[in-house]
């Protein structure tokens, strides 16, 4: 059991820093070719942090965890807009831009309402479980949501004939040192997702613990810890639209990447117990919309952060009683 501990942490430390890689390299190579801030953190960092799901979805199904993959993404996602984006919150009030209001926030939030119905079978005969059909809608909604922003900014700098600054003479040296990063952030995430997976179902076995908590727990806010130390960073650096953009893409990129991927690779029972937890994503997401457009600022206060943090306490402690 103690053994099993210490795998577990050890996996996370993989996790975080493989995570940390990938970011570090392709935000540079992202800012080497001049994208902007809140694209990179829609898509480039979010993608990055969003890694160790992915792992861990892969792993799982290849070892017929179905619950960890649910779970986990779910989990992920209640651990970013309630405990990541409260955290942030109360450390330094985040002023949403116009964009994350009247575009992101509104499609994650279509995203979460589409995941529940897909859960529920309301357009289909498969009840209670995402089937490969499910996965590929997901996915084709991920490669749409990565390629837009990419095709409007390109747009954008035609249309403002942009010129191409210099690049200076450590250009090429930077640009080998951030693909090393993401190979060894890679590397890191294969055998830190390994040690994960065969960690948490060993202990919830031994406890006898179901890993539908486990996964909704520990695997949950263990992968979700890259996106915390990210939004974190960048809050303290004052790039809230980074913070913004991680947090928000984390959690499309996990329902439609990470959940379609899943999906396809093996169907994915579900209890009336995720349902729930999806009915909690859907009102959260809401609720974080309704506080984005509260005020004149558009900000989320100190106040609505500890708000998020007390909901996600009641969320933890429900799931163990």
């Amino acid at each position: 059991m103690f053994f099993q501990v210490l795998i577990l942490i050890f996996g996370f430390i993989l996790l975080i820093s493989g995570a940390n890689g990938l970011v570090i390299g392709a935000s540079n190579i992202a800012k080497k070719f001049h994208i902007s801030e809140m694209l990179i953190g829609l898509t480039i960092v979010a993608l990055g942090t969003s890694l160790p799901e992915l792992v861990v979805t892969i792993i799982s199904s290849a070892n017929n965890s179905t619950d960890i993959i649910v779970g986990n993404v779910i989990g992920s996602n209640i651990c970013n807009l309630l405990l990541v984006l409260g955290v942030i919150a109360v450390l330094r009030p985040i002023r949403f831009e116009k964009n994350t209001i009247k575009q992101n926030l509104p499609f994650l939030m279509g995203i979460t309402a589409l995941v529940l119905i897909l859960g529920l079978g309301l357009f289909s005969k498969d009840k209670l479980v995402f089937i490969k059909f499910d996965g590929i809608i997901l996915l084709i909604i991920a490669i749409i949501y990565f390629l837009y922003p990419i095709i409007e900014y390109i747009k954008i700098q035609k249309e403002k004939n942009n010129s191409i600054e210099k690049e200076d003479n450590n250009s090429n040296n930077n640009l080998i040192q951030s693909i090393i990063y993401i190979l060894l952030g890679g590397f890191a995430l294969k055998y830190g997702g390994d040690f994960v997976v065969d960690s948490a179902t060993a202990i919830a076995t031994s406890l006898n613990v179901s890993e539908r908590v486990i996964s909704l727990t520990i695997v949950a806010l263990g992968t979700s810890l890259p996106e915390l130390a990210t939004s974190i960073v960048a809050i303290i650096k004052k790039d809230e639209e980074l913070a913004e953009g991680n947090i928000i893409g984390s959690c499309i990129i996990n329902f439609c990447l990470i959940l379609g991927l899943g999906a396809i690779l093996s169907n994915l029972p579900i209890t009336t117990a995720y349902i729930e937890n999806l009915i909690l994503l859907l009102a959260t997401s809401i609720l974080i919309w309704l506080y984005s457009i509260g005020n004149k600022n558009n900000t989320l206060s100190r106040g609505n952060g500890m708000i998020l943090l007390i909901i996600y306490l009641i969320y933890s402690v429900r799931l163990f009683i």
